[in-house]
């Protein structure tokens, strides 16, 4: 915009010019007169659109500059601001307690009171590589401790422990111990972890087919009738004991399933 006003009030002062050259001036001056206004006023006109292009230039050479000079102090050019590395103590802080907000969310979906702490001497390293790690559980009359692991793709899952001296384990022999597939198992926790991904998708899928129950066995086989058999479907790992079993009735009656324990298994209907 303004490069064209300036174009346009050259051209009304040519225009003056020459006529006033005309009127005023005869002779040979005349055309000498004439040749330098108009040759002045072609160098203005250079200088008025070649000013953008020269004031692009400029910026774009003190942008290399700068891009040069971030680069020598070990700044990017797509980082404009002191922003803290990935491995610097801030930042492995600030992922540190975004990760403690989703263990505390997990664990407070079936506890609502538990309090917890790390038992790990640099918890930071762990969620920025991944692994497992032991925290310390309060709150929780069933369990005192919980393995937290963290992959690659950011998910979390818990694995609820309870610790007990070797004297009260047993008889306080070797033969006594209690097996690391006896641990306690809290029905709650295996329905979130294990569970509910399975069953859900089942359930929707057998729904939509006309089925309304199947019957989980003993040893976590999913099965349905079809005619006067029994079809496996699916799998549930880690499937609680019967002794449990009450317990997991009351999981399912939450969860929107009907259950009820039968000579096969749990039947689940819907």
């Amino acid at each position: 915009m303004k490069s064209d006003k300036a174009l346009w009030g050259s051209i009304s002062i040519l225009v003056g010019a020459v006529i006033a050259i005309l009127a005023l001036i005869r002779g040979a001056w005349q055309t000498w007169l004439l040749i330098g206004v108009f040759f002045l006023w072609g160098l203005w006109i250079i200088a008025v659109l070649l000013r953008p292009c020269m004031q692009q230039a400029k910026r774009r050479r003190m942008r290399e500059q700068l891009t040069k000079k971030r680069l020598a102090e070990g700044i990017t050019g797509s980082q404009p601001f002191d922003l803290p590395a990935m491995e610097s103590p801030e930042m492995e802080l600030l992922l540190l307690r975004h990760v403690n907000h989703r263990i505390s969310a997990y664990l407070r979906a079936v506890y609502p009171d538990v309090r917890w702490e790390w038992c790990e001497k640099r918890p930071e390293k762990l969620v920025l590589a991944g692994g497992t790690g032991r925290i310390r559980l309060y709150g929780i009359p069933d369990f005192d401790h919980a393995d937290v692991c963290v992959d690659q793709n950011a998910s979390i899952t818990c694995n609820m422990l309870k610790m007990v001296p070797l004297s009260e384990a047993g008889g306080g022999g070797p033969e006594d111990t209690v097996p690391p597939n006896k641990q306690p198992v809290d029905p709650q926790i295996w329905y979130e972890v294990q569970g509910r991904k399975v069953l859900e998708a089942l359930v929707a899928d057998l729904n939509s087919r006309g089925h309304s129950c199947l019957t989980i066995h003993e040893d976590g086989d999913i099965c349905i009738e079809e005619d006067t058999e029994e079809v496996a479907k699916e799998h549930l790992a880690g499937f609680p004991e019967k002794t449990y079993w009450s317990r997991l009735l009351q999981v399912f009656e939450r969860n929107g399933l009907a259950a009820e324990v039968t000579a096969k298994g749990i039947q689940i209907s819907w």
